[in-house]
């Protein structure tokens, strides 16, 4: 079983983000669950989320040592860094996150700066999908063509396929990006 923690500020997608794992997974036949948890405040308040998938049967929808972190802001780094299991990988937004010299050295990090990249491509609202690119080529339980037509199953059912090709290509960059 995977498990994956998505933070960052109301708004950034996270949720979004989490939701669309958690559906890919369910689109490929595994079992999945998505566990949301709210700030005070929807947008500019913290966010975050608990996405677990796996072809065994989940029995507990809590935060217990995570495969992936995704950090979208630097709140979400230091109250969910001690979460990483050792030898996971911590995927954070470092158009916004510094890691602190004295984070842990037992778990990848990889930076990605979705902003910017979002930016290039024209697509405002993508760094979330760019970074579900990224968290789909670290799982290594999808590929991408899986994980696309799961992405694009879900925002057509939410009534959103106007934005497939932008949401298709942001997706793509993430699970290509090197740093």
């Amino acid at each position: 079983m995977k498990e994956i923690i998505l933070g960052g500020t109301g708004g950034q997608g996270v949720l979004t983000a989490g939701t669309m794992i958690a559906e890919m997974a369910i689109y490929k036949g595994m079992n999945a669950t998505w566990s949301p948890e709210y700030g005070s405040a929807m947008r500019g308040g913290t966010a975050s989320c608990v996405v677990k998938f796996g072809e065994d049967r989940i029995y507990c929808t809590e935060k217990e040592e995570a495969d992936i972190l995704l950090a979208m802001n630097d709140e979400t780094l230091l109250k969910f860094g001690k979460n990483i299991k050792e030898g996971g990988t911590v995927i954070y937004n470092s158009d916004l996150v510094t890691v602190p010299d004295d984070f842990r050295k037992d778990v990848k990090t990889i930076p990605v700066p979705c902003m910017s990249l979002a930016e290039e491509i024209q697509h405002k609202k993508g760094a979330n999908i760019i970074m579900s690119g990224v968290i789909v080529r670290e799982t290594g339980a999808f590929s991408l063509e899986e994980a696309t037509d799961g992405m694009n199953d879900t925002f057509k059912r939410k009534g959103k396929e106007k934005f497939e090709a932008l949401n298709t290509k942001a997706l793509k960059l993430g699970y290509d990006y090197k740093s």
